[in-house]
């Protein structure tokens, strides 16, 4: 069934289009992912599938048979109303039904509670009813008449998320459902539900996500829209990332080409004279169609910035004996730690454990009840935090970057001007004079981000930094974070991230109780499940004694990572560096093998090359030896 066509849709905010003449269509069944720079009308554009807008050019046709339900970034309530009143705001016997069942039960008014089963027994709602109990357990969704507007940024969108999983569920025969960042303040397990409930329910699906294992998961095509352009990519990110490199390589390939014949075809024009023939006005044609494709740019988020980082003492950070509380609740119990260079931690646990407050510890911004932490005196921190850009007043973004420094050194013993590294972050030299209070939610967010890493810090600490960044900001902050030789201490949901960047994890379980685990996230949520289904009691109790994080106590099995651990930040460097001298050893023992065997070399030389050439060979072994050991660990 044919649910969606759009042809030649356009919307522009002032000057600068959005998106420009765009056409797709959506079938029924189909999982679409929307990839997209922030900025480029990614949230616009599902407004006006939904309705909530309308483009400046173009036609959007949706079937009358498909009710569009979207799930927003920032979901609207009736924000007087109770929770309750805002996920059952349908007024239709099933649903009054069960909300009222819902309230007695929260309520547990016997003689009310009687007559709400009784009237569900007459309507047959119990099956609905389950699925309603199903997902608001799933979200962790209590206390129905508590007013919305009395609820955090992440409560807020678990609700809307509730209301929107419950809306598709009620006698729709076809639904188009457009989400726009759902899994932003989900916990894991929730991200796991929504991906199962996807994979049971037959639902037609269009997602903007920065998620890439929830992307997979839920979606089976994506679609990257650029500019005037939507390249359609089957199957999973990776197949994406592949298609769209093999793509930007056949484009330079192209403009190159045209450069060429662009040189060539501009010195005709300047030779012709004025008069001419149907044929050369042909070829003038020709020339400007050359000519468009020769300056043309291609966008390629490839970031390699070699920077010159403030240097690291031995002494990083040292936490000894922490603990910290607030009433009854335990954050910290006696934690011990001591950083090292280029170490490379991932913060996770449920929301409420302490994460946060951990991260501000460090910092000094919150004080321990009790304990010390000592920093190095070398140690800059770069926190990027959830509270996002504080600007004290509206400037152009080039401003704002310019205020913090001029330029930015590299290793090389060069540097980067403002606009220079604003370019690095995809803030191209248009965007870079805009105001900071035009630019979309997730240009914000990179902004910020940018402000944070130009200040050249040695320690960085990201609470959350994946939520409303768009993928292709994603895998630039990925690019750099790889090859960032300080410390990084990470707090995220998001798998993918974890996975690529950190080498192991405190786990905050709970009443003080914080895990090391010595792998990623992936492995750390394999082998959980390999606890549970054995039976194991979780989570452990007692703390760490010492740096090496030896637990004082445990009640179950230390974990044992049967994937190979990922490299260290030094190991990748050792790595790379090993190669390279076993390429300059072989060439080197080469040249002296020919010289050995040229029959017109000095004896003296000889003599030297002899030894030279044990030398050689040892070192050779050496290397290799260490190029194989580092192979098997990556």
């Amino acid at each position: 069934m044919h649910y969606v066509s759009v042809e030649g849709l356009t919307k522009s905010y002032g000057i600068q289009p959005l998106f420009e003449n765009i056409s797709f269509n959506i079938e029924e069944g189909d999982k679409i992912a929307l990839v997209a720079r922030n900025g480029t009308g990614k949230s616009t554009l599902l407004r006006i599938l939904a309705g909530k807008e309308i483009g400046d050019a173009g036609k959007v046709w949706v079937n009358k048979e498909v009710d569009v339900v979207l799930l927003e970034q920032e979901p609207s309530f009736a924000e007087e109303k109770s929770v309750l009143d805002n996920i059952f705001f349908h007024n239709h016997p099933i649903i009054n039904a069960i909300k009222e069942y819902e309230l007695m039960e929260e309520e547990g008014d016997p003689d009310k509670l009687s007559a709400a089963i009784i009237n569900m027994d007459d309507l047959g709602a119990w099956d609905f009813d389950a699925k309603v109990k199903q997902v608001l357990s799933k979200l962790n969704i209590h206390h129905l008449q508590q007013p919305v507007n009395k609820l955090s940024g992440g409560q807020r969108k678990r609700v809307a998320l509730a209301k929107t999983l419950i809306d598709i569920g009620f006698e729709h025969k076809h639904v188009l459902l457009i989400m726009d960042e759902p899994t932003n303040h989900l916990d894991v397990e929730m991200v796991e539900w929504l991906e199962h409930y996807f994979d049971k329910e037959n639902i037609t699906l269009l997602l903007v996500t920065h998620d890439r294992y929830f992307l997979d998961a839920a979606c089976n095509e994506i679609w990257e829209m650029e500019g005037s352009n939507i390249y359609v990519h089957k199957g999973d990110y990776q197949n994406y990332l592949e298609k769209k490199s093999a793509r930007i390589e056949n484009d330079l390939a192209s403009i190159d080409k045209a450069k060429n014949t662009y040189r060539r075809e501009l010195e005709w024009m300047r030779k012709q004279p004025k008069a001419r023939t149907t044929k050369s006005k042909s070829r003038q044609d020709n020339f400007y169609v050359v000519e468009k494709k020769a300056k043309q740019q291609v966008v390629d988020e490839q970031l390699q910035l070699d920077m010159k980082m403030n240097r690291l003492g031995g002494k990083i950070a040292e936490l000894k004996k922490l603990n910290k509380s607030y009433g009854e609740k335990i954050l910290l119990k006696g934690f011990d730690y001591t950083f090292k260079k280029g170490e490379r931690i991932g913060v996770a646990g449920k929301n409420g454990t302490g994460k946060s407050t951990f991260i501000n510890i460090i910092q000094g911004i919150e004080q321990p009840d009790s304990g010390k932490v000592n920093i190095g005196d070398t140690v800059i921190f770069g926190n990027y935090s959830q509270l996002g850009l504080v600007v004290k007043e509206d400037m152009r973004v080039i401003e704002f970057v310019k205020d913090i420094a001029e330029h930015f050194p590299l290793a090389s013993g060069g540097s980067l001007s403002a606009a220079q590294f604003l370019q690095l972050f995809l803030f191209d030299p248009e965007k870079q004079y805009t105001y900071i209070s035009k630019l979309s939610g997730g240009e914000k967010r990179r902004l910020h981000l940018l402000s944070i890493l130009f200040r050249n810090p040695n320690f960085l600490i990201l609470d959350e930094p994946t939520n409303d960044l768009d993928l292709p900001t994603l895998g630039v902050l990925e690019n750099f974070l790889s090859e960032f030789p300080g410390c990084l201490l990470i707090v995220s949901h998001d798998r993918y991230f974890m996975d690529r960047l950190v080498d192991h994890l405190f786990i905050f379980e709970g009443q003080g109780v914080i895990r090391d685990f010595p792998g990623n996230y992936s492995q750390y949520r394999l082998w959980l499940k390999e606890q549970q289904a054995a039976g194991n009691t979780l989570p452990i109790t007692g703390t760490f004694n010492n740096s090496n994080d030896v637990p004082l106590a445990k009640t179950n099995q230390q974990p044992e990572v049967k994937t190979k651990r990922q490299l260290s930040f030094k190991e990748k460097r050792d790595f790379e560096s090993v190669g390279k001298e076993i390429v300059a050893l072989t060439e080197e023992k080469e040249a002296i093998h020919k010289k050995l065997n040229s029959g017109d070399t000095p004896f003296g030389e000889l003599q030297e090359l002899s030894q030279r050439i044990g030398e050689v060979t040892r070192l050779l072994d050496e290397k290799e030896l260490r190029w194989l050991e580092l192979s098997e660990l990556q």
